[in-house]
């Protein structure tokens, strides 16, 4: 039966994403998933107290924990810097929050009562929509069927211009601050913390990931059910040999949709059927005609589409999750946004239906191999066991290192500043599309590190012969068909975040020439 035509929005338009940044500022922060333009009628101050009230009352915000600096707060908020004082003020005359100087504002022992009211945090915004190729063959590397070697092929293949997704500039990598944390951990590491430690990750590093998760992703997470593992691969793994165990063989996965994580699952799984993704997200019917027990999702920023799961069809995502179903969020690069508010992971709503990812391979380095595993109670021992028996635990070292990254607020300071630089870059690439593939349309550029282009028909060549004929120009390039099975049109996976604005309009250039069929 014919396949409906897809829109995946968000549609960006170039000189929309690309535009004046003072016309489109960020909005809201991650700290706290806090959205000034959600805030009720009334005082900006008494809404911004309420919720630091609520979050140092329920654990979020614990004792000894920093606030952000007054303005970096209000720049993010974009409210005034007085609005951010008066609330801390507020709450350090209730005996929650102390200023300590240079040392910032730190919360202490306050209260425990009652929070006061505090308005909604704000739902997911996202913007509006468009639309993909069925695997097409083309000559060399992309006429080859996708196999658990092509990324390393790919990989392999030398190239002037790299725009393949998915990694960060790792040139930024904080080698200063790491090193700086290494040296702390090493001068305070007691002879027994080189031994054979807890299988499950270090106690230190558990306990920063819970922090940072109720600080950034609004989920509130005991460090005991803090899983450490070596990425989201190895996360994947240990929940594929833990679905074996209670009879689910089938897990769907989003299409368009992340290849090398479907290949991951379907290593461990006897089949991983394909949900598609609409302007909205996974479309929630199909799933439910589909009959799966499980699905696999990147509800904060799909991959590669870039849509926001949206309000309506997360409570409809959340509604069948509660009837039984359950959820594997990858929540690969939700800290990677610049025009839009941040997305609440899946998790915070239910946690005892998400199983939920994340990970520092975009935020730092993929070669530390380093990320974190909430599951749900009953999949928690099966877990835990394959985990023990995969490798008994991540190395100590680097964990303790990252530890004290977060704590020092380091990592904070470092994802800011790749903000700016891949904002920069996104733009650079925005405009160079405009110049050279007018024709093209973007999707995904409010967040990530990567923009999906959908290309119109009549081009002469299938998007995998387009990446062909690219790689032989020297410019890396994924098709879209790889990352789908259903019908859709052809297009183009770029990833901007690693590469020079200077390259990224050389590469564009490149691929609008081959488009327009100079190549």
């Amino acid at each position: 039966m014919a396949q409906p035509s897809r829109q995946y929005g968000p549609v960006d338009r170039s000189k929309d994403a690309a535009g004046d940044r003072s016309k489109t500022p960020e909005t809201g922060t991650d700290f706290l998933q806090l959205d000034p333009a959600c805030a009720p009628r009334g005082s900006l101050t008494d809404w911004l107290a309420g919720h630091l009230r609520a979050a140092v009352a329920d654990g979020r915000l614990p004792g000894g924990s920093r606030l952000p600096a007054t303005r970096l707060l209000a720049d993010e908020l974009g409210v005034s810097r007085g609005v951010v004082t008066d609330a801390y003020r507020r709450l350090a005359e209730e005996g929650r929050v102390v200023g300590r100087g240079r040392g910032g504002t730190v919360v202490v022992a306050g209260p425990a009562g009652p929070a006061g009211p505090v308005g909604p945090v704000g739902p997911a915004r996202r913007p509006p929509a468009t639309v993909r190729t069925a695997p097409a063959q083309g000559p060399g590397l992309f006429g080859e069927e996708p196999d658990s070697e092509l990324f390393d092929r790919l990989r392999a293949a030398p190239a002037r211009i790299d725009l393949t997704p998915g990694a960060p500039d790792l040139a930024a990598f904080p080698r200063a601050a790491w090193l700086r944390a290494e040296r702390v951990v090493l001068d305070t590491l007691a002879a027994s913390g080189l031994g054979y430690g807890d299988f499950r990750g270090t106690p230190q590093l558990r306990a920063a990931v819970a922090t940072w998760l109720a600080r950034n992703r609004g989920i509130r997470a005991d460090p005991e059910d803090v899983l450490i593992v070596a990425g989201a691969a190895q996360a994947l793994a240990l929940l594929g040999r833990a679905l074996r165990r209670i009879g689910i063989t089938e897990v769907a996965v989003e299409d368009p949709g992340s290849l090398g994580f479907r290949r991951h699952l379907g290593h461990w799984l006897a089949a991983t059927p394909p949900v598609p993704v609409d302007a909205e997200g996974v479309r929630v019917d199909a799933l439910r005609a589909l009959g799966a027990r499980a699905v696999l999702l990147t509800p904060a920023h799909q991959y590669p589409t870039g849509v926001v799961l949206g309000g309506e069809r997360r409570r409809e995502l959340l509604q069948w999750a509660a009837d039984g179903g359950l959820v594997l969020e990858d929540d690969y690069d939700a800290e990677h946004r610049y025009d839009r508010p941040p997305v609440p992971a899946l998790h915070a709503a239910l946690p005892d239906r998400v199983c939920y990812m994340g990970t520092v391979s975009k935020l730092l380095a993929p070669a530390l191999r380093t990320g974190w595993l909430l599951v749900p109670p009953r999949l928690r021992e099966d877990v835990l066991e394959a985990k023990r028996f995969a490798d008994l635990g991540n190395p100590a070292l680097p964990q303790l290192v990252l530890a004290r990254l977060m704590d020092s607020g380091d990592l904070e300071r470092h994802l800011r500043l790749l903000r700016r630089s891949h904002r920069r870059r996104r733009d650079a690439m925005i405009t160079a599309i405009r110049t050279h593939l007018p024709t093209a349309t973007v999707h995904g550029a409010a967040a990530g590190l990567h923009l999906m282009l959908t290309l119109p028909g009549g081009t002469g060549r299938t998007d995998a012969e387009l990446a062909a004929a690219a790689l032989e120009r020297g410019v890396k390039v994924q098709p879209l068909s790889w990352h789908a099975r259903l019908p859709g049109p052809p297009g183009l996976v770029l990833g901007y975040a690693a590469v020079p604005p200077g390259e990224i309009a050389e590469g564009v250039a490149v691929l609008g020439e081959l488009v327009r069929g100079g190549g």
